[in-house]
């Protein structure tokens, strides 16, 4: 029997058994260092699922201190530290976003006797509480959870699990990035990427650069409203995160898509700017940082002493490195490599889009594969066309990317697999929805260029046999999808592009199995609904997939 839970664990036993919570079960921890990870699972389980469980129980004191009223209670959920069984499972490949060497293994059994979560570390025991979390969802029914009996073993294929979320385009508030990271938990994902910065906005502040928020944060793409996040809110949105074992990365994109630097300090853009006209009333920026300027460094560095601090939890600041449009090859490579050194002097490790393999990269640097776009096709004129003044310099861009990753790799460091084919979600749905208004917004999400994906696409791929000159786990970081946000206006089109979507990614990143059966995965999905429906999160609802 599958059970319900994404991603797939590693192995699975089940019996004929089964195992009732209630309002009355208790949760008690074995260790205080539990007490932080019970007590978020209690509340989740409630958000999940209406059911509230009993406060979690240290031995014989409640996590808030208290002594519990009733002492006898019996342990319906026992959490507890232990590696017991788990020596059958592979460690983790890749790098973990917080630099850490973190075990996150574990062990989650169900007998009629009760559930036993366990793990090496607290971390470990809070992968094994999400997966019960979903059990608990998936089989609740008038205020009772009836669990079969079942034995999990299990543990996470890559390190790096994340999404990278665009709130330069589009400004998503802090309640809302929330909202995303707790769809990251619910599916074991740990790495928030924040594209803070780009042509149309800058998002985070640097004091001694007031005019980047002033000036560079007061718009988005086309008329829709600007912001930025305080250091106040940015404190709030990385601990939330780190409650939940998802570590938040910085990125600041350069030396390309800087047109919010050049609205708020003129005097760092160059002489001449150039654009080209989409034909829509947008247009594309040909203008970067310049890598030969005094003022360009002093800039970096007021921006690297800003922002690095306000991320403690993250072992990497992302450098962007994307996309300099009518940049000299010479001056984008001297450009990344001073940059990359700057960050280095300040503690922390570099990662940024695969462009910068172009670069001097070493082994503690991460390079994110993104570019699979079929450079034949579009230079063909194959399927959607852009601009035809941009044609040209993308089939040039496409050209010099098929070698990034082999460089990347030649140098010794790491890719993150991000393949714009399977793991961007500003791809349009290519399934219909049940609801007809979700039909009309299908119609008007998505950046066309891309073409349609599947639910079932998202699944026909595998990390490692489709990231080019990857022939092992070990030269990948991990696996990371990525929303962009030109034609989402608002927290509901966020969510109805990240959901069903987020679930299939964290199939690819934590997963042991290398292929993926659709009908199986599509009844685990269709299981996820009822906590989706509770939390009031909006997925396109797929006729592909008979959700509860």
């Amino acid at each position: 029997m599958s059970l319900p839970v994404i991603p797939a664990p590693t192995t699975t036993t089940t019996s004929d058994d089964t195992c009732t919570l209630s309002g009355d079960s208790a949760v008690v921890v074995q260790s205080p260092e539990l007490a932080g990870p019970a007590a978020l699972f209690v509340r989740e389980v409630r958000l999940d699922s209406g059911l509230t469980l009993h406060p979690p129980v240290i031995r014989d004191r409640t996590v808030d201190g208290t002594v519990p009223p009733d002492e006898t209670r019996a342990a319906a959920v026992t959490v507890l530290i232990s590696a017991d069984g788990l020596d059958g499972v592979p460690s983790a490949a890749g790098v973990r976003a917080d630099g850490d060497a973190v075990d996150e293994r574990y062990g989650l059994e169900v007998t009629s006797d009760g559930v036993r979560v366990w793990g090496p570390t607290p971390e470990a025991v809070h992968r094994g509480l999400t997966s019960l979390r979903q059990l608990i969802s998936a089989h609740l029914q008038d205020g009772t959870a009836v669990l079969p009996a079942a034995r999990i073993v299990d543990g996470p294929r890559f390190a790096w699990r994340g999404l990278s979320l665009d709130v330069v385009r589009t400004f998503h508030p802090p309640a809302e990035v929330k909202r995303v990271i707790d769809m990251l938990a619910l599916y074991k994902l740990n790495v928030l990427h924040l594209h803070l910065t780009d042509d149309q906005g800058w998002r985070v502040e640097v004091p001694s650069r007031p005019a980047l928020t002033q000036v560079g944060a007061a718009g988005a793409i086309g008329d829709r409203p600007g912001g930025y996040y305080s250091q106040e809110e940015l404190a709030d949105l990385v601990a939330y995160a780190a409650d939940r074992y998802v570590t938040v990365v910085p990125e600041i994109d350069m030396p390309g898509h800087t047109s919010a630097v050049f609205a708020a300090y003129p005097e760092l853009a160059p002489a001449e700017l150039r654009t080209i006209d989409l034909g829509n009333g947008n247009s594309i920026p040909l203008n970067a940082l310049e890598p030969g300027r005094p003022e360009t460094w002093a800039f970096v560095e007021d921006v690297l002493d800003a922002v690095v601090p306000q991320f403690p939890q993250s072992a990497y600041v992302h450098i962007g490195g994307d996309e300099a449009w009518g940049m000299a090859d010479e001056d984008h490579a001297a450009f990344v490599d001073q940059a990359a050194a700057l960050v280095r002097a300040r503690g922390k490790r570099v990662v940024g889009w695969q462009e910068i393999a172009r670069a001097t990269l070493g082994p503690d640097d991460v390079a994110q594969y993104w570019i699979s776009i079929d450079v034949d096709a579009a230079d063909a004129g194959n399927g959607p066309k852009p601009p035809e003044d941009l044609l040209p310099i993308l089939v040039e861009h496409l050209r010099k990317a098929e070698g990034d990753a082999p460089k990347a790799l030649a140098a010794g460091a790491r890719l993150i697999a991000s393949p714009t084919t399977w793991l961007y979600f500003d791809r349009p749905h290519g399934d219909a929805s049940a609801d007809p208004a979700q039909e009309e917004a299908r119609k008007r999400l998505g950046l066309e260029f891309y073409g349609p994906a599947t639910l079932r696409d998202g699944l026909a791929w595998d990390p490692v046999e489709d990231t080019p000159g990857v022939t092992s786990t070990d030269q990948l970081a991990g696996v990371e999808a990525a929303i962009w946000c030109e034609t989402i206006t608002g927290p509901d089109d966020l969510e109805l592009m990240l959901l069903p979507r987020l679930p299939g990614a964290a199939e690819k990143a934590w997963s042991q199995q290398t292929a993926t059966d659709w009908p199986e995965y599509a009844a685990r999905l269709a299981e996820q609904s009822p906590a989706w429906r509770n939390r009031t999160w909006t997925w396109l609802q797929s006729v592909e997939v008979s959700w509860r």
